[in-house]
């Protein structure tokens, strides 16, 4: 079992950010994540906020044992060449700790203000099938080739086309919603690999836990409780999201007490 923590990039200054993330790698977690908006998600839309991959290359210098990456950088934000480069780059100053966290993207407003063309979901969801084989590609033609076999993450839920471009390209699905919609929609992904080939189990089931409403557990106040109910489903990385500017480390202490009471798992 592994416990993530998603420092949301936004609503903080940068030396509360990166305070966060050193602190959270001292509480224990295995994975600090960021996201890749443009634009604050909640609270003030023209907030603070601070671009993903320049953090993460911060972040990689500023920490020294937990994995980072992004849950999720968005496929439609920069080419794929560029983004195979700069996760190798990231991979490298972290010393192989970068997890290349990824999804199609849905945030309008990040297309409309930067210029990208927002498209349809399917159109987004087809772009990312066609260029996750393109990064692993670029991967092994740089020089140097990244330290490790970079794990590949990728965020959603649609059972049609996001859980099939999981079983054929990802080493780690993270999804949202309760214990009984993630059970579900992990039988969706064993049948996508069952129609590949592909063993399910290389796949790391990976969930959010968190107080906000609609898309996250109900009961998710209590994070212990919460994260039994979602490892019963097979989830076996836990994601706490934070708040800046305070971000609150309580709900991260126990969820990491937790882990390491139940055991490995």
């Amino acid at each position: 079992m592994r416990v993530g923590v998603q420092i949301q990039p936004q609503h903080a200054a940068y030396a509360d950010i990166r305070r966060a993330c050193a602190e959270a790698e001292e509480v224990g977690v295995d994975i600090a994540f960021t996201w890749d908006h443009f634009y604050p998600l909640y609270g003030d839309r023209d907030g603070a906020h601070f671009e993903c991959w320049t953090v993460l290359a911060a972040w990689a210098e500023a920490t020294e044992r937990v994995e980072i990456g992004a849950l999720v950088t968005c496929n439609s934000y920069r080419n794929p060449d560029l983004l195979a480069d700069m996760a190798r780059t990231v991979d490298h100053i972290s010393a192989g700790r970068l997890i290349l966290g990824i999804g199609s993207g849905w945030f309008e407003r990040d297309y409309d203000e930067y210029g990208y063309e927002f498209g349809t979901a399917g159109g987004r969801l087809d772009a990312l099938a066609r260029d996750l084989p393109r990064i692993r590609r670029r991967w092994e033609r740089l020089n140097p080739q990244p330290t490790r076999r970079i794990p590949v993450l990728v965020g959603g839920g649609g059972e049609r086309k996001t859980l099939r471009i999981v079983a054929e390209h990802a080493d780690i699905w993270h999804g949202f919603g309760d214990a009984d919609t993630i059970a579900h929609k992990h039988r969706v992904l064993d049948q996508w690999c069952a129609r590949i080939e592909r063993d399910p189990g290389e796949i790391e089931r990976s969930a959010g836990v968190s107080p906000r409403p609609g898309r996250f557990p109900e009961d998710a106040r209590d994070y212990p409780a919460a994260a039994e109910k979602l490892y019963a489903a097979g989830t076996r990385l836990f994601t706490v999201g934070l708040d800046g500017p305070r971000y609150d480390m309580g709900p991260l202490r126990d969820l990491v007490a937790w882990r390491d009471s139940r055991g490995s798992g």
